[in-house]
């Protein structure tokens, strides 16, 4: 999680100008997934993803794209549940997006409420800020 930090404490790309800090941390925790993926640590993979989500909740277009992704992964594992859930999820994100209604630190998986805010990991919490969407 250092690159996460780091990359918050930064606040500004190679060339001296701004970074969307809220795209890098996505892109970390993306990175950090696939990663996981090709040493078929699962848990691990899942964990990234499920901070991607919360970093991507205010953005519509990187809510959905991290749903889309716990989907595909959903459907390489074979799990049913969660497949569905995420397909329920998508449909939710348009609805969130238009209400303002997003639970702040939901982790996006089929197995918590897509409707329950959590608590915002500690590292996360200079870049999201108090965990209000």
């Amino acid at each position: 999680m250092s690159d996460f930090r780091s990359a918050i404490e930064a606040g500004h790309g190679a060339d001296g100008g701004e970074v969307d800090l809220v795209r890098l941390a996505y892109a970390i925790e993306r990175n950090h997934c696939r990663v996981a993926r090709g040493v078929f640590d699962w848990d691990a993979a899942w964990r990234h993803l499920e901070r991607a989500h919360i970093i991507a909740q205010p953005s519509f277009w990187l809510h959905l794209s991290s749903h889309i992704e716990m989907l595909k992964f959903a459907w390489l594992r074979r799990d049913i549940r969660e497949l569905t859930g995420q397909l329920f999820r998508i449909g939710l994100v348009p609805l969130g997006a238009h209400t303002g209604r997003l639970p702040a630190g939901n982790t996006g998986r089929a197995r918590v409420s897509a409707f329950a805010p959590m608590p915002l990991p500690e590292d996360m919490q200079p870049l999201l800020g108090s965990g209000s969407l």
